[in-house]
């Protein structure tokens, strides 16, 4: 009987092959078996071995090739046949991820799981778009929340964003206009400065910047396609003139 092998639930940060973890890279390299996203960018996928599997399991707004349930049987599987298993996820396993039901499933079955830390596409993509996401005069807080949630309109996100604080909403290319509505019916000035990162670390990446109740207009106006990240907060603004005038721009 084959030896369980072990599921490696790892980070491949947010596109940018240079900004793996060695330790994901040195598992990327030697792995027989990859399970992968599709937001794991072409290039992290090209340091693997010639003769490894690559198994896409890319999920898509209202296309999933694989539910969830199945995935992680997938890991299990392949783990008892004895194969160690490098499950690769943009970002963070831990962060909007789902790493950690797969874990759960994993120890559940009885097969060991290592967690291999990425850096998150909300810290990747701040940095590269040179915007800080805490800063001693404009943000001491920062939050994190998903955009496509089923229930969204009823999710309280009062006292998420505002002066003082930064929120960093994933998956919301196609709820802006819904994201947009509901932070300002719980009190969010229209005036509030927001960026738009499109494939941050990428080469292809787009910075894009105006005011919330812009926010809808400048997705549908820049044809914004995931992977992209909202960003809400006093951070993102280069002074308050320049958006004003982006904002009477954008509406002649």
């Amino acid at each position: 009987m084959a030896q369980t092998g072990t599921i490696y639930l790892v980070g491949a940060g947010p596109g940018d092959p240079d900004l793996l973890t060695i330790r994901a890279a040195r598992l990327i390299e030697r792995a027989r078996v990859i399970v992968h996203d599709g937001l794991v960018d072409p290039a992290i996928l090209a340091i693997a071995r010639e003769d490894s599997e690559l198994i896409c399991v890319a999920k898509r707004r209202s296309h999933h090739t694989m539910p969830q349930s199945d995935i992680s049987d997938l890991l299990v599987r392949l783990a008892r046949s004895g194969e160690d298993v490098v499950r690769l996820k943009g970002g963070d396993p831990f962060v909007f991820g789902r790493g950690g039901e797969e874990a759960e499933v994993a120890r559940a079955a009885g097969v060991p799981v290592e967690i291999v830390p990425g850096i998150s596409a909300a810290n990747g993509a701040a940095a590269a778009a040179q915007i800080p996401l805490t800063h001693r005069d404009a943000s001491s807080i920062v939050s994190f929340v998903a955009g496509q949630c089923k229930g969204l309109k009823d999710q309280d996100w009062a006292g998420l964003a505002g002066k003082g604080r930064t929120l960093v909403i994933y998956m919301g290319v196609k709820t802006a206009p819904q994201i947009a509505e509901k932070l300002m019916e719980e009190g969010l000035a229209p005036d509030m400065p927001v960026a738009v990162i499109e494939n941050g670390t990428r080469p292809e990446m787009r910075v894009l910047r105006g005011l919330l109740a812009g926010l809808p207009d400048l997705v549908e106006r820049e044809s914004v396609v995931s992977p992209a990240l909202i960003v809400i907060g006093e951070v993102t603004a280069r002074d308050a003139a320049t958006l004003a005038k982006q904002a009477q721009e954008a509406a002649r």
